[in-house]
């Protein structure tokens, strides 16, 4: 992975979980051809383990292959909540957790 290729490493990005796609406003050039444009998704695997799902791809310099960042998204179902989290140098890290339950009780107002 490559430091050189994006303005900050590990932006911080809230609840921006991304399963697929870059953080392009991140990526400030290619460290090893000096060239900006688009960046290739590669080695893309996918499954589950432990029942969390796991997608993991790198992200590669459209021109020369570079290893720019590698991506790893989870997805996994705690009690009554989704749980998604996100670590990559170019993209950022993230979590968010959303209620399974028509409503969330963590957004519920108590009564008295």
């Amino acid at each position: 992975m490559c430091g050189g290729c994006v303005g900050t490493e590990y932006p911080e990005r809230g609840t921006t979980c991304l399963e697929g796609g870059s953080f392009l406003l991140n990526f400030v050039g290619c460290a090893q051809c000096g060239r900006r444009d688009f960046v290739l998704l590669s080695n893309r695997a996918a499954g589950l383990h432990g029942g969390e799902e796991i997608v993991t791809y790198d992200h590669l310099c459209k021109n020369c292959h570079h290893l720019i960042a590698r991506h790893e998204y989870t997805f996994s179902v705690v009690d009554d909540y989704q749980e998604y989290t996100m670590l990559c140098l170019l993209c950022g890290r993230a979590e968010d957790s959303i209620s399974i339950l028509p409503d969330d009780p963590r957004q519920m107002t108590p009564l008295f």
